[in-house]
């Protein structure tokens, strides 16, 4: 099948790239003409492990190109994707202005019947918003086309984009004419080949279930590290306390790891954008607001034990910091607690030499060239001169260290876990203060 997608980020690029490696035939639309010609060079403009590979791959067989010409795209498929982006806005809804600027172009520029499926995370409604401003803008040119919106949602993790898009647990289709169906079961048959995972629903509700599964994901997040909170003051062990309750099936274990606090494109986003639409319709999200204000103060946790520890007094302190990114396998530091933490210590007059695997040149982006930051060339250059660790991702090749090293190194020998790496006891073996989160604090010298 052909396909147009509008939207190069995470969510259109792993889409269009997956498409291809099927054999869909792909074209992408962006309006960046740097990122466009770098794509046409097989460069990825954003880290995402496979990802680049597929790009590469279906460029040599021909079965995706991308382009910033938006009657090309709207010309080369009857099935257009919009998966731009969906930011927050000043009264934190989404910001739908990229969405419908391409829904103004399929008006502008469509001579034929065209499907229009909605990927962008959007507030219930958007698809029928979306219908009568592409028939507007037709009628101001008298052609009536059979313009058909559809909305399906995407619910790919940074990280694991590519995998989660070839295989996915399920395929949300919001359309609310189901008569012309099996197009989008011929679309996803690749993807659905053990079983057919395609959900079929109307568009508002289709809409309600990307929002309402981010805030579930992070609802359990907020609440492993509310609890982890409360270990703290009681004595308790929120890891042993994981393990107890992530046993039951009914929970599991996945999103209960406590640590410093969500952050990355979706869930903070998503968070304000169900609640402003709760506003909208005259309710209250109780829950949602405490997700969010929990997720807030969690992220200021790690300076507070760095200034417990210091006694309120950092200034001239510099701190190693293993993480940038928000989560391991990416280079996003979107809302990622790093900067909360990076921001938090240069306003107290400390320094910081930090090292991420991947997120070393979006930090550059972000801050700049600045005296108080040092991006490191590893993890062990990283605390040379440093009077303390923190940690702020979980990156694999962190979770082994040299705690001997460590010790020698570190000038004040202390170890800030914002995602509890290590055990505790190991840490205090090694002669080493150790602050994790909802665990028991580890002081050099205690008994």
């Amino acid at each position: 099948m052909k396909i147009t997608i509008f939207g190069t980020g995470y969510v259109g690029l792993t889409q269009a790239a997956c498409f291809a490696e099927v054999g869909h035939s792909v074209c992408c639309v962006d309006i960046d003409a740097v990122r466009v010609s770098r794509l046409n060079a097989g460069h990825s403009p954003i880290f995402e492990p496979g990802l680049e590979a597929l790009i590469q791959t279906n460029l040599a067989a021909k079965r995706i190109s991308f382009t910033v010409d938006a009657t090309q795209g709207i010309d080369y498929a009857e099935i257009i994707f919009i998966a731009v982006g969906t930011p927050p806005g000043e009264d934190g809804g989404a910001d739908l202005k990229q969405v419908f600027s391409v829904a103004d172009a399929i008006a502008a520029y469509a001579t034929s019947a065209k499907i229009i499926i909605n990927k962008s995370t959007s507030p219930v409604g958007t698809a029928q918003k979306i219908k009568a401003r592409v028939n507007e803008g037709l009628a101001r040119r008298h052609l009536a086309l059979d313009m058909r919106v559809v909305s399906n949602p995407e619910f790919l993790k940074e990280g694991s984009a590519v995998e989660d898009c070839m295989r996915p647990e399920r395929i949300i289709i919001g359309i609310d004419d189901q008569a012309g169906i099996d197009i989008f079961r011929e679309l996803y048959k690749p993807f659905s080949r053990n079983h057919d995972k395609l959900i079929v629903m109307d568009s508002r509700s289709a809409e309600l279930t990307k929002y309402a599964a981010n805030s579930m994901l992070a609802t359990k997040i907020s609440f492993i590290n509310e609890m982890a909170n409360l270990a703290e003051r009681l004595g308790a062990d929120i890891e042993m306390v994981r393990k107890g309750i992530g046993s039951d099936s009914r929970i599991g274990y996945d999103f209960i790891y406590a640590g410093c606090g969500y952050g990355g494109s979706c869930f903070p986003k998503d968070i304000q954008a169900l609640r402003r639409t709760a506003a909208e319709v005259g309710y209250e999200p109780h829950l949602l607001d405490a997700v969010e204000a929990v997720n807030h103060k969690q992220k200021h946790k790690l300076f507070e034990n760095i200034s417990k520890h210091y006694h309120d007094d950092v200034s001239g302190k510099t701190f190693a910091v293993w993480g940038l990114s928000f989560k391991p396998n990416t280079d996003d530091m979107r809302e990622a607690p790093s900067r909360v933490l990076l921001e938090s210590l240069w306003n107290a007059g400390a320094r910081v030499q930090a090292y991420d695997p991947e997120a070393m040149n979006e930090a550059r982006r972000i801050y700049g060239e600045r005296g108080d930051l040092v991006l490191a060339g590893s993890k062990e250059s990283a605390v040379e001169k440093a009077h303390a660790l923190v940690i702020l991702t979980e990156w694999r090749n962190f979770r082994i260290a040299d705690f001997d090293e460590l010790r020698a190194k570190l000038i004040d020998q202390v170890i800030f876990d914002g995602r509890n790496l290590f055990e505790p006891s190991r840490v205090k073996q090694a002669g080493l203060s150790y602050y994790p989160i909802g665990r028991t604090v580890v002081r050099a010298g205690e008994a």
